[in-house]
Parts: structure tokens; C-alpha cells; sequence
């Protein structure tokens, strides 16, 4: 969330910042709302000065053993004025909360200008990519004539975009995700966390999915959200808490699966793994003071890009562009990885600097040594998609004959160097 303050100081860069985020915002109401918000503080005020002038009043007719019965007529009915203001006061400020909670953040000062994916700018490719002397398969006929990926029966249990995986398939998945973790935590020194996969109203809203984006959750009829990424329980962990700047930063890695409804994907990706509504995700998050939150985005970046890199994966990094970033993001750098089957890069991490946005909605702060409380920066990114990671391996390392080699690096871990049908 941004600060009110800074929008109704900086009203032409607001303006600028909207169009540049293809964003349709009700900045008009903003003004407004502050102008009426104005004149009730100035009558409020004078409703209060009338009301402690009223009581002196009382007070010196009653030392005088005087009747005071109408002026304390009239106290009654200036406090009954005084919340009836009050009441509206507290009516505007939800509605400048409510509008400032569907604002974007402000891009950062380097992020390139521009509408859609078509104006990201790639800054690193990574890696060759394979060559075959046959036409390599898509992920899903390869998973499919393994029998080891299997969509059918997967929904006639849940439904379309969901899957099941058998064999070495799901092991590679556990594989995976084990991998993942102990880069993070031995190479990198991320602290691995467990968070619950059911989160309230409040941690979403923290993040930035909520109010803007509740069709892509899942809500149970408890009122509990399935989380869409680890990125909310995490970031949420200091929800209201005020750090020490000693602590800072903070670096957590966790395996959750993720949910979501994908709304709005109708007839996207509606074959294969890319586009599930559950799937496995490494995510990264950093706490840190603003003066880091750049430098901390690169870093965690490439320990991002490290997992790729092990794996042998050819990749490219793009900086998004304006009108492509999330919702929470001033700057995002997306990891896409080179899928042969579809011959073609696909996103598999995107690492975001989120600066004080979440924090200001989650109110977490940290203290420095001298000076008031500031708002921490937070960071997050997925390190990596494990289904999207399963994918370019099988698309990668697929052999002529169907079956699938295991990246040098993960051959310990399953047993084995090949899955074969």
C-alpha cells in the first residue's frame, strides 16, 4: 500500500506512475474524500472546543450554585454532533484505505516503460541449449508414454488441471524439492520454514492479493484462503512486529504446494503441467532495510538462478517492464527456461523487490539504531517452481527412445540415471 501522504503531495507523479502501470485509478476520489476529510477535522475540532468550553461553563455556574440545565442541554447536544463527525471521520478513512489498497507500487526509478511482456528486456541468457537429431516431445507425452504422468484419472478425481504423478516421476518431484531447499539453506544460508498452507483474510491482504484478486484463491467455508504461493505465510511472519536492525536481513526458504483458480487462463496452457491449479513452488523471501532491498534483489535473484544452473538448464533473465509487473512489485526480474518440446522460453521464477509496499499493508517495521522505526523491505521469489523444474527436464534431457536422463546432480539422490518405462 502507498503512503497517503506521498500521493496527495506528488499528485502528477501518481498520475504518471498509473499510466505507465496501465492501472485505472480513482485518484479524482482520493482528492476528494481528503478535502471532505478535511472540513470534518476543522468541524470536528470546533465541535470540541465548543464542548470544552461548555463544561467550564457548567463548572463555574454550578460553583456559583447557579442552574446549569441548559447549558448542559446544549453539552448533550454537542456530543451527540461530535460523534455523529466522528462516525463520518472514520467512514472516509475506510474508503481512502479500501481505494489505497487496490493502488499498485510505484515502479522502480530503472524499470523499463512499456505495456506487456512484448516490452521486457532480456539482460542474461544462460547455458546452450540442447540439440537432438530427432523432434523432441512436449512434457506431457513424454510423462504420458512413461506411465509415469497421468491426467485422466487425476480428473475424474479433482477436475481439470490437476495430475497425477507415478514412479520415478513423483520422485523426482520429491527429489526436486529436496534439492531446492538444501542449496538454499547449505550454499545460500536461508532459514528453511513450515507454514500452514490455510491463511486468513489479514496475511492477503498483507501480501497484496487482497481485496484486487480473490478470484484466483481458493476459499474453504471456514473463511481460511488456500495459499497461492509461500511467499503470503512468510511474508506475513512479522505481520505487526517491529525488528532490530541487527536482525536485518532476514532469509527464509519454503516448500508449500500452491493453489490457485486461475482465473482469468481460460483455454491457456490447458495441456500438460505448466497451468495447474495445485503445484509445488521453493519460495524465497528477504526482510531488509530500503538501502539493501536493491542489492538483495540481485542476490536473491541469483540464488534463484543457481538451481538452474546445477541443473544444466538453459535460461534467460528479463527484467519486466511496467505494465507487466505484479501487483506488489517495483521491480521484477523473470527466470524463463528453455523448453525444447515447446520450443520456446517459459517462466519458471519471477523475483520481486516489493519494497515497503507489503510492509506498510502488514505494518512491520524495524528499528535502527538511532532514529524512529522504519518500514523493513520485502523480497520474494520462487526458487524454483518444482513442476516447471520437472518440465525442463523431461523436455531437456529426453532421449530418442522416450525415456529421460537425470541431471548429473540429482543421480545420487534417485538411484538411478535414466527413468525408462
Amino acid at each position: 500500500m502507498l503512503d497517503l501522504k506521498w500521493v496527495l503531495n506528488n499528485i502528477d507523479d501518481v498520475k504518471s506512475y498509473i499510466k505507465i502501470r496501465n492501472a485505472d485509478l480513482p485518484l479524482d476520489n482520493i482528492i476528494q474524500l481528503n478535502e471532505d476529510r478535511k472540513l470534518l477535522q476543522q468541524k470536528f475540532d470546533e465541535l470540541r472546543a465548543l464542548q470544552n468550553q461548555k463544561s467550564k461553563e457548567i463548572s463555574l455556574l454550578k460553583k456559583e450554585k447557579k442552574d446549569a440545565q441548559s447549558v448542559i442541554d446544549e453539552m448533550q447536544s454537542v456530543a451527540v454532533a461530535v460523534k455523529d463527525v466522528g462516525a463520518k471521520q472514520s467512514e472516509i478513512e475506510t474508503q481512502l484505505k479500501d481505494i489505497l489498497l487496490t493502488f499498485p507500487n510505484v515502479p522502480h526509478v530503472d524499470v523499463p516503460v512499456g505495456e506487456s511482456e512484448d516490452d521486457n528486456q532480456e539482460v542474461l541468457q544462460w547455458g546452450d541449449k540442447p540439440s537432438f537429431n530427432f523432434t523432441p516431445k512436449e512434457h506431457w507425452d513424454l510423462g504420458e508414454k512413461l506411465g509415469l504422468l497421468d491426467f485422466e484419472r487425476a480428473a475424474k478425481l479433482a477436475g481439470s488441471r490437476f495430475a497425477i504423478y507415478r514412479g520415478k516421476l513423483a520422485k523426482l518431484e520429491r527429489v526436486l524439492i529436496n534439492f531446492m531447499l538444501d542449496v538454499q539453506t547449505n550454499e545460500h544460508h536461508y532459514e528453511e520454514v513450515m507454514t500452514p498452507y490455510l491463511v486468513n483474510s489479514d496475511s492477503l491482504m498483507g501480501t497484496g492479493q487482497l481485496p484486487k484478486f480473490e478470484e484466483d484463491l481458493f476459499k474453504t467455508t471456514m473463511g481460511y484462503y488456500l495459499i497461492p504461493t509461500a511467499e503470503v505465510p512468510v511474508t506475513n511472519i512479522y505481520r505487526g512486529e517491529t525488528l532490530k536492525e541487527e536482525e536485518l536481513p532476514k532469509k527464509f526458504c519454503s516448500y508449500t504446494p500452491c493453489f490457485r483458480s486461475e482465473a482469468g487462463s481460460y483455454g491457456k496452457d490447458v495441456k500438460g503441467l505448466i497451468r495447474q491449479h495445485q503445484f509445488n513452488k521453493v519460495e524465497l523471501v528477504t526482510f531488509c532495510t530500503a538501502e539493501n532491498s536493491a542489492s538483495e534483489l540481485e542476490s536473491l535473484t541469483q540464488n534463484a538462478e543457481r538451481i538452474l544452473q546445477l541443473l544444466n538448464l538453459s535460461y534467460r533473465k528479463v527484467v519486466l517492464c511496467t505494465g507487466d509487473m505484479g501487483f506488489s512489485a517495483a521491480k521484477t526480474y523473470d527466470l524463463e527456461v528453455w523448453l525444447p518440446g515447446q520450443n520456446q522460453y517459459r517462466e519458471i521464477s519471477s523475483c520481486s523487490n516489493c519494497t515497503d509496499f507489503q510492509a506498510r499493508r502488514m505494518n512491520t517495521r524495524y528499528k535502527p539504531k538511532e532514529g524512529k522505526p522504519q518500514l523493513v523491505h520485502t523480497l520474494n521469489g520462487s526458487g524454483l517452481a518444482v513442476g516447471r523444474t520437472l518440465i525442463a527436464i523431461l523436455e531437456n534431457y529426453q532421449q530418442e527412445d522416450g525415456s529421460i536422463r537425470i541431471p548429473d546432480v540429482l543421480q545420487e539422490a534417485m538411484g538411478c540415471s535414466m527413468i525408462k518405462k
